[in-house]
């Protein structure tokens, strides 16, 4: 393992790129709302629309979209309609709804998300559920929508890591109040967060015409990365910063990795594998930028 120095703050403006991958992909995701309002009840609509325009930092797509620019296959004039960004949206509705199933009372019982109430709070359980339901089909329609002989491979790519990452949740709850060695842990991280993550930045280089490799090892290294830093701000960070519920973690018994190593080393080991994954995108050259700032950005957030 690549041992980590202090994480180069290159002079790339992250929260401007962020900003600016959210903008374009709302009006897509806008326009998914819109349909279903279209063709289904109103209310369901509504709830959904609650849950997919709520803000949110719209990382995994942030990351889609840079690794289809590093292998040259978008740029940043990049076509809305791509196969990139149609990836990208479908991949923002499948994180989204994991979020609003992960908020249920049977599951992680929160009440606020993305700074404003949890859908099953701002509705019904009922609800809820239904929404998360209805985004995971929509996801797959949205992403299949154009003909492309690449799409049905994301697709594959895209259900095996939202498969991996329903394992994950499973296993997380199945610990709750449970000791885990550190490797159950990581295994757990993996799969949880892990999974799309790695099927954000491997996905979007295959759209972009990439290779597998590096990009499937940088997934997984980013993900096990985000995971950690996102257990750091939920043991040392406030509702009023992240916008959910702090400190829930330790509140439901739940291993990770800094209360096993404590918070020094859980940081230490997360810029390793930022480093690493840093190290492995080096031959991609200019291109590749903005996926290292990405890369550097899922460890030094705050929220």
């Amino acid at each position: 393992m690549v041992e980590p120095g202090p994480l180069s703050a290159a002079a790339f403006p992250i929260e401007d790129h962020l900003q600016s991958i959210a903008s374009r992909g709302e009006a897509r995701l806008v326009a998914v709302c819109a349909e279903a309002r279209r063709a289904g009840p109103p209310r369901l609509a509504e709830a959904m629309a609650h849950a997919l325009l709520g803000g949110g930092k719209r990382l995994r797509p942030a990351l889609a979209l840079a690794a289809a620019e590093a292998v040259g296959g978008d740029g940043p004039d990049l076509d809305d309609g791509s196969l990139a960004m149609r990836f990208a949206v479908a991949l923002e509705m499948i994180h989204t709804y994991s979020l609003v199933h992960d908020d249920l009372p049977c599951m992680d019982d929160d009440d606020l998300r993305r700074g404003r109430p949890t859908v099953h709070k701002a509705f019904d359980e009922a609800t809820a559920v239904l929404v998360g339901d209805g985004l995971q089909s929509l996801a797959f329609a949205h992403l299949l929508s154009v003909p492309d002989a690449r799409a049905p491979e994301l697709a594959l790519l895209l259900a095996r890591g939202a498969a991996r990452m329903v394992e994950g949740q499973a296993l997380d709850i199945a610990a709750e109040g449970q000791p885990l060695a550190e490797a159950e842990v990581s295994d757990l991280m993996a799969r949880k967060t892990g999974a799309l993550l790695q099927a954000a930045v491997l996905g979007g280089a295959r759209a972009g015409g990439g290779p597998e490799e590096p990009f499937r090892s940088v997934g997984a290294k980013l993900g096990v990365a985000f995971q950690i830093a996102d257990d750091l701000l939920d043991l040392q960070g406030d509702a009023a910063t992240l916008g959910k519920r702090a400190g829930k973690d330790a509140a439901l018994g739940k291993a990770t990795i800094p209360s096993l190593v404590g918070p020094a080393e859980a940081r230490r080991r997360a810029e390793a594998l930022t480093a690493e994954a840093l190290e492995d995108l080096a031959p991609f050259g200019p291109r590749a930028e903005p996926l290292r700032a990405l890369a550097r950005f899922v460890v030094s957030r705050r929220r």
